[in-house]
C-alpha cells in the first residue's frame, strides 16, 4: 500500500484522509488534482499474509423482517444510526460497529475480520448522502464478513437494520474493483442527490511482499423507493 503505514489492533491501515462535507471532498480533488498527488485506496490488509481462498458456497441468510423505512425527503429529521446489516445472496449477516479516523485523518477499520463498520463521517443509511460500510475480506480464522462482496451483482438487495427497528433496503447499482492509488475519493465520500451505500473492501492481485491486496472493491447501492 503506498504512504506511511500505521498498525490498529494488528492490522496495517493507509493514511487515506476522508471527507466529511461536500465542499470538503470538491476542494480536496481539486487540490489533489493540482498539485499531482495520488489518492490511495483503503488499506484493509489481509491478516494471514496470503491472499484468500474460495470456500463453499455461502450460508443461507433469509430476508430480514421489519418495517422498510420510507424514502428520505432533503429536508427530513436525521434517521437513527445503524446496527446491523444483511446481505442475502452472498451470505452476510453482520452486526455494525462504528468507526471514526485516527489521529492522522486515516479511516478506521474494524478490529475484527467478522463485523462490519460504518464510517460515522458519512451519511446515515437511508438519509440523503452516501453512507459508507467496510469490511476486512479475510483473517487468520478464515474468510472475513466481506470476502464474498466481489460476486454481488447489480439488482441484489442491501438491508442495514437501525436502532429505532427500520430497514433501510438498496439496491446494487454497479460493482467496481480500482487499483489503490486509484480509489476514487469523490465517487465515494462525494456528494449525492439521494440515499445511497458504499461497501467496501479489499481485492484484486496480491502483493505477497507487503502482505496487502493492491486492489479495493467498491459496490455502489441506492434506497429502494
Amino acid at each position: 500500500m503506498p504512504g506511511d503505514l500505521t498498525k490498529a489492533s494488528g492490522r496495517h491501515i493507509s493514511p487515506m484522509r476522508v471527507v466529511r462535507r461536500p465542499a470538503a471532498a470538491i476542494a480536496l480533488i481539486a487540490g489533489l488534482i493540482a498539485v499531482g498527488v495520488g489518492v490511495t485506496g483503503l488499506a484493509l490488509a489481509s491478516q494471514t499474509g496470503r491472499p484468500a481462498v474460495p470456500v463453499g458456497k455461502p450460508t443461507l441468510v433469509p430476508v430480514p423482517v421489519g418495517r422498510q423505512a420510507a424514502a428520505p425527503q432533503p429536508t427530513a429529521h436525521q434517521v437513527a444510526r445503524p446496527t446491523g446489516l444483511v446481505i442475502p445472496s452472498i451470505g452476510v449477516r453482520s452486526g455494525l460497529v462504528h468507526l471514526g479516523l485516527t489521529s492522522s485523518g486515516a479511516l478506521q477499520v474494524p478490529a475484527t475480520a467478522s463485523v462490519a463498520g460504518w464510517y460515522t463521517g458519512s451519511s446515515r443509511p437511508g438519509a440523503i448522502g452516501a453512507a459508507v460500510i467496510v469490511g476486512h475480506i479475510d483473517s487468520l480464522s478464515g474468510p472475513g464478513v466481506f470476502f464474498r462482496l466481489r460476486l454481488l451483482s447489480p439488482g441484489r438487495l442491501v438491508y442495514v437494520r437501525r436502532a429505532d427497528g427500520s430497514l433501510a433496503v438498496f439496491r446494487v447499482t454497479a460493482v467496481h474493483r480500482y487499483l489503490k492509488a486509484d480509489f476514487p475519493t469523490l465517487a465515494v465520500y462525494g456528494p449525492v442527490p439521494d440515499a445511497e451505500l458504499r461497501l467496501i473492501t479489499c481485492g484484486g492481485a496480491f502483493d505477497f511482499a507487503t502482505g496487502h491486496y493492491l486492489s479495493n472493491v467498491i459496490v455502489y447501492a441506492t434506497l429502494v423507493q
